[in-house]
């Protein structure tokens, strides 16, 4: 019954959602603020640029993600060319696909969809300001000596144009080190109470124990193909790398968000929701509808969740856009936000506080929040149990 109402509730959100926003009035959310952004990009500013520009791509795509996480956890084993082969069959977009090469991350951006979500709201909607920001703090990194070469990675800066950029590479192109950082620490001092940053217990991983390390090295082929024009504020695609893993031909370096990869999911104004799918929302949304709630009756009344299994790919020849605290270990993973986290009466974050329990970081969330988060999940599950219908080509380039 739980799941019954879970998949209903989400039905709702998802189908009205956007029509409600746009029937609520026509004034658009304020711009996420510079130090909103910090906050979002904190847990991942400092990964490699492929791999931040690729996160951030993934993020705009948040049911595929849930989707991914399900069955990277379903094929733990899968690696390097058998686990390339076993991606052309499944639907999802390039980005996605290129994060099951680093479970670590894609199980982060599963667990807390809400954060994820959110940083792909606002990379959608201020490209060039997300980029600002992880540049901002990783000069904070390295002011305080925490952002540096070494065997993992190498850390470069360039001053040839307007501003200082700095740059993280790994240090073998072949093999990927991802860091693993408490931002409450690593960036120095955090200078904006109503928005502490955001960060991420992986599973074993014991708080306190260092505030910067590195997971064990990944060996990932072609997996990286993404790129961050900082100059232009961007991100875009290492062609000939994307082609190789994905095992298509496109000529385009030009990254653009593909709306079929969004899978429904409401974008976060009416103003995106416009640009992206113009005028099709009202008419899509009823069709949608129309025969959902019984159906959702008929396939998920008597389903056992166990069961379930993967969505079948959508096909082959589908185009794809690239579209320390306290010393305790953490047996499932956490994301937390620092125990600094204090809010003034005249400035408070529009996100809610993160502090507590690892295993609960987000209980103190918003019940829109919470049910965003249920929603995508239930949509991720109804997916699994009935093949949607394939997606209408790739990405715009």
């Amino acid at each position: 019954m739980q799941a019954l109402m879970r998949a209903l509730l989400f039905v709702v959100l998802l189908v009205f959602g956007g029509q409600a926003n746009a029937a609520d009035g026509q004034t658009a959310p304020a711009p996420f603020k510079p130090e909103e952004l910090e906050q979002l990009v904190a847990p991942i500013a400092l990964y490699p640029d492929s791999l931040l520009a690729q996160v951030l791509m993934a993020s705009t795509y948040p049911l595929e993600v849930v989707e991914a996480q399900r069955w990277r956890q379903a094929n733990p084993n899968l690696k390097d060319k058998a686990l390339e082969d076993a991606l052309q069959k499944q639907g999802w977009d390039a980005s996605v696909k290129s994060l099951t090469a680093f479970p670590q991350v894609l199980q982060m951006m599963n667990d807390k969809l809400d954060w994820t979500q959110k940083l792909g709201d606002a990379f959608l909607a201020q490209q060039k300001d997300v980029l600002d920001a992880a540049q901002r703090l990783r000069t904070k990194a390295q002011a305080q000596g925490n952002l540096k070469s070494g065997k993992e990675q190498t850390v470069s800066t360039d001053s040839s144009g307007s501003t200082t950029v700095i740059k993280i590479e790994p240090a073998q192109p072949e093999v990927v080190y991802v860091p693993t950082y408490n931002p409450t620490v690593v960036y120095g001092p955090w200078p904006y109470p109503a928005y502490t940053p955001y960060y991420w217990y992986p599973p074993g991983y014991v708080a306190g124990a260092a505030f910067f390390s590195f997971t064990a090295g990944v060996v990932v082929g072609a997996a990286l193909w993404g790129g961050c024009n900082w100059g232009r504020g961007d991100v875009n695609i290492n062609v000939n790398r994307y082609n190789n893993f994905n095992r298509t031909n496109i000529s385009n370096s030009n990254w653009n968000h593909n709306v079929d990869h969004r899978r429904g999911v409401q974008y976060r104004d009416n103003a995106t929701q416009q640009r992206y799918r113009g005028n099709r929302t009202g008419a899509d949304s009823r069709e949608a509808f129309r025969g959902r709630a019984d159906q959702e009756r008929g396939q998920l009344g008597n389903v056992d969740k166990g069961s379930l299994r993967e969505r079948p790919g959508t096909g082959q020849n589908r185009q794809h856009s690239t579209g320390t605290r306290d010393a305790r270990t953490s047996s499932q993973g956490g994301f937390e936000r620092g125990a600094a986290d204090r809010r003034t009466s005249t400035d408070r974050s529009p996100s809610r506080d993160f502090a507590g329990q690892r295993d609960h970081s987000f209980n103190q969330m918003d019940r829109g929040g919470m049910a965003r988060q249920d929603s995508l999940r239930g949509a991720s599950s109804r997916g699994q149990i009935s093949r949607p219908v394939p997606g209408r080509g790739g990405g715009r380039r």
